[in-house]
């Protein structure tokens, strides 16, 4: 398989991605807006052409827990659901983080809570970034804005997944699930064989024989101190990750005196917003977070020392907000605005939000 450039929905382009990286299962489940992920793979049937494992389980329970199985093996294994269907994968998503396992979740958010709606929303941003599950971990979370980077963060994602050892998760709205746009798709990889997985993944269950010890795979520790130290040992990759993979895009800061801050389809309105201010003679620029965690605190605190004020847009009641004045240390006035319930805001109600809270700005 070469390069091969194509029109398709950003849930498409995650299910081609994953075949053309060498996965070798993805366990799921049908929920709206990311029912095509599933859909497509079962249409491109991989399973006769790179012997991808793609299965549709009786729950979202049973998915996650199939991941944790695959992954066990060493396998480079995923899934993928919507909102509520993320909430029931929770507990599995622990245990896989607990017993450092990589893992890929695709999370193409919906409104909520509860069942919500099948709109877009950014909600999700808590769940994804703060662990979501119980106990002190973290996911490597990246969050697309274009159809391109739903394909090109398949392999991002696997490929930091493997580095440390731990989950991650492209946690995308459903408004780049469902909109189509021009892709290159990556270049494709073999399946790794079972020699090279053993090479790779030491820690791995492979099916050794009899006469030589097993790895055991478990996220259960009964000894306090030994549970102790299985946490510092987390915290230690977290702080790793935090200092080695912080990744955002900057747009017209260099000489901005007031800045944006928005992930996923908001960034790419916000950007269009700031495209109309400029031409007006305002000078405002914008963040985009790629990595919502690790949170891009360095860049945020460097663009925030030499700005009068921020603007935080989401699709939701104010989340991402929390990270960003803690990386500014609240130096500078910070303010959020958001659409709620699947409503995507235009680009006048988010110039107006602007202007409501900076007025200065037209002088």
């Amino acid at each position: 398989m070469n390069e091969e450039v194509k029109l398709l929905k950003g849930n498409e382009a995650i299910a081609l991605a994953a075949i053309r990286y060498g996965a070798d299962g993805y366990f799921g489940y049908p929920i709206t807006p990311q029912s095509e992920i599933l859909e497509t793979l079962e249409a491109e049937m991989p399973w006769e052409t790179t012997g991808m494992v793609v299965l549709q389980a009786e729950s979202e329970v049973a998915a996650i827990n199939m991941v944790y199985g695959g992954a066990s093996c060493g396998k480079a294994v995923m899934t993928s659901s919507s909102s509520p269907g993320v909430s029931l994968k929770q507990e599995g998503i622990s245990f896989i983080a607990a017993s450092e396992l990589p893992a890929l979740v695709v999370n193409v958010m919906r409104g909520g809570p509860g069942l919500g709606t099948i709109h877009p929303s950014q909600a999700d941003y808590f769940q994804a970034t703060k662990g979501g599950g119980h106990g002190d971990y973290h996911l490597i979370v990246l969050a697309p804005k274009t159809v391109q980077e739903m394909a090109d963060f398949v392999y991002l994602g696997f490929d930091l997944a493997f580095k440390y050892r731990t989950p991650a998760m492209i946690l995308a709205d459903g408004i780049v699930g469902q909109m189509m746009e021009k892709v290159v798709l990556p270049p494709a990889r073999p399946r790794r064989t079972k020699e090279q997985i053993a090479e790779q993944c030491p820690w791995a269950i492979t099916g050794k024989p009899a006469s030589r010890k097993q790895n055991i795979i478990t996220s259960l520790e009964l000894d306090t101190a030994v549970m102790e130290e299985n946490n510092n040992r987390f915290q230690r990759t977290y702080r790793l990750i935090e200092q080695n993979e912080q990744r955002c895009e900057e747009y017209l800061t260099e000489d901005a005196e007031y800045l944006f801050v928005a992930f996923g389809s908001m960034a790419r309105i916000c950007q269009k917003v700031i495209d109309d201010m400029r031409e007006q003679g305002i000078k405002v620029g914008l963040v985009r977070p790629i990595t919502l965690w690790p949170f891009p605190t360095e860049a945020i605190n460097r663009v925030s020392q030499r700005v009068k004020g921020m603007l935080v847009v989401e699709l939701n009641a104010g989340q991402m907000i929390e990270d960003v004045k803690l990386a500014s240390q609240c130096r500078v006035p910070t303010y959020h605005f958001g659409r709620l319930g699947g409503i995507v805001p235009n680009l006048g109600e988010i110039s107006d939000a602007f202007f409501n809270f900076f007025p200065d700005a037209k002088k």
